[in-house]
């Protein structure tokens, strides 16, 4: 059977290239900096990833469909948009009582700050009707249906309307079910840049080449001795000073 690209081979590092010292690939920011840096600032934003990675898990331990399905929705509207604008609009959706609406125009005026408002609106409400089942939703029976968080992925993204591989796997890790997926959004992708880890940030990421990030990535968390969801939580800190989702 063929290994699925960036899978942890069991003995040792994680399949995938050697990731080079950022000390040996200096071109600025993180590169400019030794591994011991890196390790540094994780050292003072540690407790507050791992909290924060705790309420990633009791949110599928408590959370109802519903609740699921805000989550999903709000990945949904992330691309070229800034999460806390998202959560802001999902907010504002559960509040007046439209995130389950099935008129997108409706959903679309309560989607401020979010770019392509439009188009987003379509598929919160396109997803809505992916997951309902004799009129009740069900996306935590269709996430337990799968055996690893990778084959959920690769699932979501094939059948929910608007989710690549960055925002299927944004989704899983805030329900608690993708602690080892990389999160390959813009702020990720230029931490990779500044380290080393990738020479330059790709214009898109399809299958193969996600994947190929995604190792690149959990090898490099490996070197560092950094779980790969704590550096993702940490990269995002260093480029916005703050934990959220």
């Amino acid at each position: 059977m063929a290994k699925t690209p960036g899978k942890s081979s069991g003995k040792g590092a994680p399949n995938g290239r050697k990731v080079k010292s950022p000390q040996k690939n200096a071109r600025g920011g993180w590169e400019r900096r030794a591994h011991a840096d890196i390790k540094a600032m994780y050292r003072e934003w540690k407790r507050r990833i791992a909290a924060r990675l705790v309420d990633f898990d009791n949110v599928w331990k408590k959370a109802s469909d519903e609740e699921l399905f805000a989550e999903l929705a709000f990945c949904l509207l992330t691309p070229q948009s800034k999460a806390k604008s998202c959560g802001a609009a999902i907010s504002a959706l559960q509040e007046k009582g439209l995130l389950f609406c099935d008129e997108d125009g409706r959903i679309a005026r309560e989607l401020n700050g979010v770019r392509f408002h439009n188009k987003k609106s379509k598929y919160v409400v396109s997803a809505r009707k992916t997951f309902m089942k004799a009129g009740k939703l069900t996306i935590r029976d269709r996430i337990v249906a799968f055996s690893n968080p990778k084959d959920a992925r690769e699932w979501l993204v094939q059948s929910v309307k608007g989710m690549g591989y960055k925002e299927a796997s944004h989704f899983l890790r805030n329900v608690g079910k993708g602690s080892d997926l990389a999160i390959l959004d813009r702020h990720i992708l230029k931490n990779l840049r500044r380290a080393g880890v990738i020479k330059d940030i790709p214009d898109s990421l399809p299958r193969k080449r996600y994947y190929e990030i995604e190792g690149w990535m959990r090898r490099f968390a490996w070197e560092l001795g950094i779980p790969l969801a704590h550096l993702d939580l940490l990269f995002w800190c260093a480029e916005t000073g703050e934990v959220y989702k």
